[in-house]
């Protein structure tokens, strides 16, 4: 090759057109990049953007922008938001037919310095049924008490009237004389779900009227007995646990579902625990208003027996067959079984264990007291029955409480 000439050989022409092609080539593919690069800002722009069109479109793919990263946000602040409107609306919805009771005792005693002094005032909760005026709370709420003063959340006061007591259940009925009352709405205790969010309304301390507490359902069918502080205990089961809180002065109020329907009455705390309240399910409240409305007042039914529930402890240590039942013992050495009673009639006896209500068995989640209460003074029941290690059944017709 001529160094000094300048006409370019044949390889180099070869080699400047496969150039050219290249640049070309290379420079359509530039092209479509930025294009597409300058597309992908326009829709960056117009995502981020505080326009409605922008954010109108974020909203409904649901994206949001954290540290360059998009994450899936509207749905969880939808729920956040859904439950705080829920929890407002309800407790709304109810507040207004939940009323402070404060019960007050004519009785006097004498102490020691002081001379004869009236017992102190209880306060408690409860809730209007009918617009007449008809009232739920706990019997232990009233039952230390002579007369009653209701209170509305309107802060409009009545003199309140018992009118019916539940014989094995810590529920009772108030009645005031009004008109035109907001009253709640009863829901399906039987639908609750363990997990399930709940709302409390009560007169917290005695004071506080109408708090608002929040939780969830934490158990079902628990077993508690609860004392009024004057020796008198409640045996009650297949109650509802809840973490939402639950002070002196709720006993008797509402526990509600999101939706604003009761589903509980709420009645007695772990006092040596933290966050652990039960209630008593709503179905047993209206098979009270049942009998109410039926026969002017609450009629339970009964066997007739005093008995020791059975746990695997109690098996253990008196050597029993079983480590479920109703033993009929006892601990004051007297006979469990009521004169008269239905039990008497059927031919019950001491140291019997009832292990089952017609198919139904005995355990510590669903006692003795809970199964007789799913039938009706009057109806025949079969109970299995553990005789000297010898199982035999035995007929017995139920008989009737009410108060």
């Amino acid at each position: 090759m001529d160094l000094n000439s300048k006409a370019p050989s044949a390889p180099w022409k070869s080699f400047r057109s496969n150039y050219k092609a290249r640049c070309w080539k290379f420079a359509g593919v530039a092209l479509a990049i930025i294009a597409i690069a300058f597309a992908g800002s326009l829709w960056t722009l117009y995502m981020l953007s505080g326009t409605a069109g922008g954010a109108k479109l974020r909203d409904k793919l649901g994206i949001n922008d954290v540290n360059g990263i998009n994450v899936q946000s509207t749905r969880t602040n939808k729920i956040i938001i859904e439950e705080s409107s829920a929890i407002i609306d309800a407790s709304k919805k109810v507040g207004q037919a939940v009323v402070s009771i404060t019960s007050t005792s004519n009785t006097t005693r004498n102490v020691f310095g002081l001379g004869q002094i009236r017992a102190p005032e209880t306060s408690g909760t409860g809730f209007i049924i009918t617009s007449d005026g008809l009232i739920a709370t706990n019997k232990h709420v009233i039952s230390s008490g002579d007369t009653f003063t209701v209170t509305t959340a309107e802060g409009k006061s009545f003199d309140g009237k018992l009118v019916a007591k539940d014989p094995t259940n810590d529920l009772a009925l108030l009645k005031i004389e009004a008109r035109g009352l907001p009253v709640v709405e009863i829901g399906d205790s039987d639908k609750v779900e363990v997990g399930q969010w709940v709302i409390a309304i009560g007169n917290a301390l005695g004071e506080l009227q109408n708090s608002v507490t929040v939780g969830v359902v934490s158990a079902k069918e628990r077993v508690a007995q609860p004392s009024d502080g004057a020796g008198n205990v409640e045996n009650l089961a297949g109650l509802f646990q809840t973490d939402a809180a639950i002070n002196p002065g709720n006993s008797g109020g509402p526990l509600l579902t999101l939706a604003g329907q009761v589903i509980g009455i709420n009645t007695a705390v772990a006092g040596n625990a933290q966050n652990i309240g039960f209630a008593i399910p709503v179905m047993d409240l209206k098979k009270d208003l049942e009998s109410y409305s039926k026969n002017g007042k609450i009629i339970q039914p009964y066997i007739g027996v005093g008995h020791q529930p059975i746990t695997k402890v109690i098996a253990k240590n008196y050597s029993l067959p079983v480590e479920q039942g109703a033993w009929l013992v006892t601990g004051d050495g007297s006979s469990a079984i009521v004169a008269n009673s239905p039990a008497a009639t059927a031919g019950l006896k001491d140291n019997d264990i009832i292990t089952k209500i017609n198919n139904d068995k005995v355990t510590e989640t669903t006692p003795l007291a809970r199964l007789v209460r799913k039938y009706s003074p009057g109806e025949i029941v079969t109970l299995t029955v553990l005789r000297d290690k010898n199982e035999i059944t035995v007929k017995l017709t139920l008989g009737q409480l009410g108060q």
